[in-house]
């Protein structure tokens, strides 16, 4: 989900290839055309969409960034991320549509199997950035691989070229897009008012984290993490010295966290400062609020499953529901 600019419209992107406008104010929402089709099984289909920095509300053209999973050859599949074109026309009152769609980002290798993709996308502070998280496939090993581009955070410019200053950029290829490796399937991505970036990530049994992203730095992935195998065989725990970054915050039993966001606005001025994460097992919406580099767990409230959260343009928290019937929902004050 993304909001256009101030406006009351967002769009919402649905797993099985459905995107809609939605406005804020009515609750109507339309259809979007010229949607990729996606492959949609399991976990993969459409994915993100977030607006690019140089949005230009003037002529209803809006530069966007968007995500989906594409076919491979054999059975294989992998996520992609596109930079594109929205626009609509509010006097046509259709949900406009997408074009000049060109894929500036791939996994590679494209693996069988339907899990963990990932390809949540953040644009950084500085509007000269773009972090993709590449889940590790439910393959465990390739996040500690350096030729490979999944069990990562990726950052690059906003054309898709590789920035001057990424840590491995000297090693060219696909490990110069590599930003953090040795992550599993990370569904959250936020940047906090000091350009700082969070990434919450699903553990196995146990182990799900939120963390502080730092440049070049390794999380751990399958080689520790604070849960189990799902046959129950263990996982070291991080632990101090381990050559891993521990987790800011972790849950066992599993929450299933999904959609992170940064609160710093004034509708709720006793939660500015928090990151706020859906949780999909967990169904709830979970609150954590940021003291240095750590994070404290502040409320936790039962919901059902949350798949995504979003700050408005006036401060309200929006939630979508993961579910056949599932709702977007708008959190205020209560009155």
């Amino acid at each position: 989900m993304a909001f256009i600019g101030n406006g009351p419209y967002a769009l919402v992107t649905e797993r099985g290839g459905g995107m809609f406008l939605v406005n804020s104010t009515s609750g109507a929402k339309s259809a979007v055309s010229g949607v990729p089709t996606p492959v949609v099984a399991g976990q993969g289909g459409l994915g993100d969409i977030v607006m690019a920095p140089d949005t230009d509300t003037s002529d209803n053209r809006f530069p966007i960034y968007l995500s989906w999973v594409e076919g491979g050859n054999g059975n294989t599949s992998g996520a992609v991320v596109a930079r594109g074109i929205f626009s609509f026309d509010q006097s046509k009152g259709d949900g406009g549509a997408i074009s000049n769609l060109s894929i500036i980002w791939r996994q590679d290798p494209k693996v069988t199997g339907t899990g963990h993709f990932s390809h949540r996308v953040a644009i950084a502070p500085d509007g000269q950035h773009i972090f993709i998280s590449s889940g590790e496939r439910q393959k465990g090993a390739p996040a500690q691989d350096m030729s490979v581009n999944l069990g990562k955070i990726i950052r690059l410019n906003l054309d898709g070229s590789i920035p001057a200053d990424n840590p491995f950029v000297a090693q060219g290829g696909i490990t110069a897009q590599i930003w953090s490796y040795g992550h599993r399937n990370v569904l959250g991505l936020a940047f906090d008012d000091q350009g700082r970036l969070w990434a919450s990530e699903m553990g196995a049994k146990g182990g799900d984290e939120v963390n502080l992203i730092q440049r070049g730095d390794n999380y751990g992935w399958p080689r520790a993490s604070n849960g189990s195998n799902y046959d129950d065989s263990d996982i070291p725990d991080h632990r101090a010295g381990d050559g891993y970054i521990a987790p800011a915050a972790w849950w066992n039993p599993s929450i299933s966290p999904a959609g992170l966001v940064y609160y710093n606005s004034n509708l709720f001025p006793q939660w500015r400062g928090s990151l706020f994460s859906g949780a999909l097992s967990g169904q709830a919406l979970v609150r954590l609020k940021i003291e240095g580099n750590a994070l404290v767990k502040a409320d936790q409230w039962p919901m059902a499953r949350i798949r995504e959260v979003e700050v408005g343009p006036d401060g309200a928290l929006w939630l979508l529901e993961d579910a056949n019937n599932g709702r977007l929902l708008k959190l205020t004050p209560a009155t």
